[in-house]
């Protein structure tokens, strides 16, 4: 339990519980919202979807489909978990990504199946009388596996692009 501080100046207080929190997250949950369809990355990322980009994780693709373009289905395969800090909300993801293979007709075919966990910490900031937030990836986990390129480029798109979008999504308001 907290008591609100007894101020006279303009002032905005922002108390978010863990309940709500879960709450929220166990809403968007079952409700099928933590879905994505990724079919193109942006340029400068290290790794294109076409199975000619993934040789270097599985020559088997390349060569059973030659340089076929890939979507990435990702998912939350639990309800996130959230709990609340004095400086931030921290954060465990349990989200799955499936790639596909787009073949010529348009059908898909499944290449491979990942669980991937990430730790995530969002702070909320102050600039300027303006309100905002930062999200910070601190931890990653994929199976056990021979994956460990794919881990460091996984880490780096979420770093150079996963992150920055989702702190664009954190866009600051106007404090009173």
């Amino acid at each position: 339990p907290m008591t609100p501080p007894m101020e006279h100046e303009p002032m905005l207080l922002l108390a978010v519980t863990e309940f709500v929190a879960n709450s929220a997250a166990f809403t968007y949950f079952t409700a099928g919202a933590l879905h994505r369809k990724i079919s193109t990355l942006p340029q400068r990322f290290p790794l294109q979807l076409r199975t000619k980009s993934m040789e270097v994780f599985s020559p088997q693709l390349q060569e059973r489909y030659p340089d076929q373009p890939m979507e990435l289905h990702l998912w939350a395969r639990q309800q996130p978990l959230l709990s609340c800090h004095p400086d931030a909300l921290h954060g465990t993801l349990f989200s799955s990504a499936e790639a596909f293979v787009v073949l010529p007709n348009a059908t898909r075919v499944s290449t491979f199946l990942l669980n991937i966990d990430a730790n995530v910490t969002g702070k909320p900031t102050i600039t300027r009388n303006r309100l905002g937030g930062t999200v910070r990836l601190t931890g990653l986990a994929l199976p056990v596996l021979q994956v460990k390129r794919l881990e460091t480029v996984l880490k780096f798109g979420l770093w150079l692009f996963g992150v920055p979008q989702a702190n664009s999504k954190c866009c600051p308001c106007p404090v009173p």
